[in-house]
């Protein structure tokens, strides 16, 4: 970006194209010049006359005029400089991984890789916020603490399995461990994202006293109800005939999230397909925005002095060239 501090300095540019009228005026009106007779040519024979390269010293002259008006006007390059502030948000990934979630009505993948799916999509729109993983099952354990680096925390994502946990639904111990990778955290808002497709059946802790414990810890949680209504196709893989299917019932403790979600101030959701969990993470993404201020200033560079070095260069050259090489002979 390029400015002149001074600008009405450039209106001295108009007598350039004045100058080169005169100039070009006396060149047609010169008449002939007299010869003068010599003793001895002996002292100029070694002499080059410059007069066929009159017409370079004005167009010198000419330009160390235009760099000293425009250094006078005080160019000047700026660069667009920005300070943002971020309010950043903390949010802990709590995802469950008990069979059940190789339920395959999240066509047409199977509820565990629907989550997955939809989990990363959410983590690459995120910009700076810090997000972890906690994955549950009869019990539950973090699989990547809060981070900014979303690469390793994807990564991590990839590797959750089921079976990777005995099996059973510890939504209490869940909360638990993902409220105490929040508890300390000085962010504006620290968030739980918690997905299951069951009921309590395990841990020593009550889903809704972690609730609670997270509540005073000022920690909003989103749950998440996983499986159409009804019953969903389960895969068993049998010795003798492969893989089957069978209908299981749809069993979601609707009660027990939508007052984990009030207790909290967050809100519960319920997926029946992956279009629905889908809209449910854009739905909390709006719902968690980072606060982002951004203040944009321009910093400006002087850079007169070039063109004042540069002009008195031309001057100083024209005087020298005039001088010597380009000298007029009488």
């Amino acid at each position: 970006m390029w400015r002149f501090e001074d600008p009405w300095w450039l209106l001295l540019g108009l007598v350039i194209p004045l100058l080169a009228l005169i100039y070009w005026l006396q060149n047609r009106r010169k008449v002939r010049s007299g010869t003068l007779v010599y003793s001895n040519l002996g002292p100029v024979k070694g002499i080059r006359n410059g007069g066929r390269y009159r017409h370079a010293m004005f167009a010198l002259r000419s330009a160390a005029l235009a760099l000293l008006i425009v250094a006078m006007a005080r160019p000047q390059a700026g660069q667009v400089e920005q300070e943002i502030t971020t309010e950043g948000i903390d949010i802990v990934l709590t995802l469950d991984i008990s069979s059940s979630m190789l339920a395959e009505d999240f066509k047409p993948h199977n509820r565990l890789e629907a989550a997955k799916v939809v989990a990363s999509d959410f983590i690459k729109g995120r910009t700076s916020d810090r997000i972890g993983l906690v994955v549950f099952a009869a019990k539950s354990f973090t699989q990547c603490p809060l981070t900014l680096d979303y690469g390793i925390l994807l990564d991590f994502i990839r590797q959750v399995e089921i079976g990777m946990i005995e099996d059973g639904t510890a939504i209490g111990m869940a909360i638990a461990t993902a409220a105490s990778r929040l508890k300390d955290s000085k962010a504006e808002s620290k968030v739980i994202i918690l997905l299951t497709d069951g009921e309590n059946n395990r841990g020593q802790l009550d889903p809704i006293t972690a609730a609670k414990v997270a509540k005073a810890f000022g920690i909003r949680i989103y749950t998440v109800g996983m499986g159409r209504k009804g019953e969903a196709l389960y895969p068993v893989d049998h010795p003798i005939f492969g893989r089957q299917y069978r209908r299981v019932p749809v069993k979601i403790d609707e009660k027990m999230l939508k007052e984990i979600a009030r207790l909290t101030d967050g809100k519960y959701f319920r997926a029946t397909d992956k279009s629905s969990l889908d809209n449910i993470f854009k739905e909390i993404d709006q719902l968690e925005k980072t606060k982002i201020e951004v203040e944009e200033y321009t910093r400006y560079e002087e850079l007169f002095p070039r063109f004042l070095l540069a002009g008195l260069g031309l001057v100083f050259l024209e005087i020298v060239v005039s001088n010597t090489r380009f000298r007029k002979i009488p």
